[in-house]
């Protein structure tokens, strides 16, 4: 009969996906039962509504299963009590003092690539650009995340159809996901009321974003897309000076107007020295329905001869849609296909691993 210290051992090299610890190190496996050859494991998660439960159940499972074909192992799920909280972060803020400057959260995350998307001029599509960029990556593979950066005018929450609230867990604010997983966090989601209006100064707009970075628990993240608002003042300096960020998108449109003042967040990035994945141009073309022949209606853009000009790539044009504005308006972006698109993302893709 296998004994409870034979079930803990193994479960030793059952890791917690995002924390990167053992689950008996975090003190989560609660008790052991054993009786004959049935093995009753029961953890407690930081969040009863964590959303790694069930990898988490099914590793502890397949690692208990390993001692004996003949065990019939059930592995149940619990939350922590206040207790078992404070016990497990006072081992990770042992952990964390070799940088008290971070905080818990801070500390724990593993942000691979940090993509900024900006424009600095409104009503170029920046943010649906970055929206499908997030849903693209995450559709190769990737562990994403979305932090919207535009305080005063967020929309990330309306185009991913997520309306839940952060919750306040032991290891940080711990963001909602999309449907297909993807990681939001926005200032929309801490609202009364998604219309109700952000009327903040500077500073206060600039503290938000940094608690975004710092205080939220974004765990593993292979790319972080940062939406910034348009235009080159506090916000956009905050997240190009207080966050590690790879590289930025630059979203235009074909209008010489919006050209001329695109041109002016490039040099921006280029003065602060944050490397320019690449520039997009938006509402570039539209396919006629009928016949299928392509107009450019706001006339022939410039977006390629800019990127020559700050020596970076034309990632490529997008179309002006009537069914991406459908599923962005009903909460379903990711839904959303396009073969122009797909290879701005694997551009995109290849930019940051390379």
């Amino acid at each position: 009969m296998v004994k409870v210290e034979q079930v803990m051992e193994v479960l030793k090299g059952v890791m917690d996906p995002e924390i990167r610890r053992s689950i008996v190190d975090l003190g989560m496996v609660r008790e052991v039962q054993v009786n004959n050859n049935d093995v009753n494991v029961i953890i407690a998660l930081t969040t009863p509504e964590c959303p790694l439960q069930d990898s988490i159940a099914g590793n502890a499972k397949r690692a208990v299963e390993s001692l004996g074909e003949e065990l019939q192992v059930t592995v149940d799920l619990t939350a922590m009590t206040d207790e078992e909280k404070q016990r497990m972060m006072d081992m990770l803020r042992k952990e964390q003092q070799e940088k008290p400057e971070e905080s818990l959260a801070g500390h724990l995350n593993k942000v691979k690539s940090v993509i900024a998307v900006m424009s600095g001029k409104g009503g170029v599509g920046k943010s649906t650009t970055a929206a499908l960029l997030a849903a693209g990556l995450h559709k190769k593979g990737l562990r994403v995340g979305v932090l919207d950066a535009d305080i005063t005018g967020p929309s990330i929450p309306k185009l991913f159809g997520v309306h839940e609230a952060p919750i306040g867990g032991a290891l940080g604010i711990i963001p909602p996901q999309s449907n297909e997983g993807v990681k939001i966090m926005s200032i929309n989601l801490m609202l009364p009321e998604e219309d109700d209006a952000v009327i903040w100064r500077g500073p206060l707009i600039s503290s938000a974003i940094k608690q975004f970075w710092n205080d939220v628990f974004w765990g593993d993240l292979d790319a972080l897309v940062v939406d910034l608002p348009p235009g080159t003042s506090d916000a956009a300096l905050t997240v190009m000076q207080s966050l590690p960020v790879s590289g930025c998108i630059i979203v235009n449109s074909p209008q010489d107007l919006a050209d001329m003042v695109v041109r002016k967040a490039a040099k921006m990035a280029d003065k602060l020295e944050v490397p320019i994945i690449g520039i997009v141009e938006n509402m570039s073309y539209a396919i006629c329905p009928h016949c299928g022949e392509r107009f450019e209606i706001f006339g022939k853009g410039h977006t390629a001869e800019m990127a020559k000009t700050f020596n970076t790539q034309f990632l490529g044009g997008m179309p002006i849609d009537s069914k991406l504005t459908e599923l962005s308006d009903a909460g379903k972006v990711e839904a959303y296909e396009n073969p122009d698109f797909d290879k701005i993302v694997e551009s995109v893709k290849k930019g940051i691993e390379a």
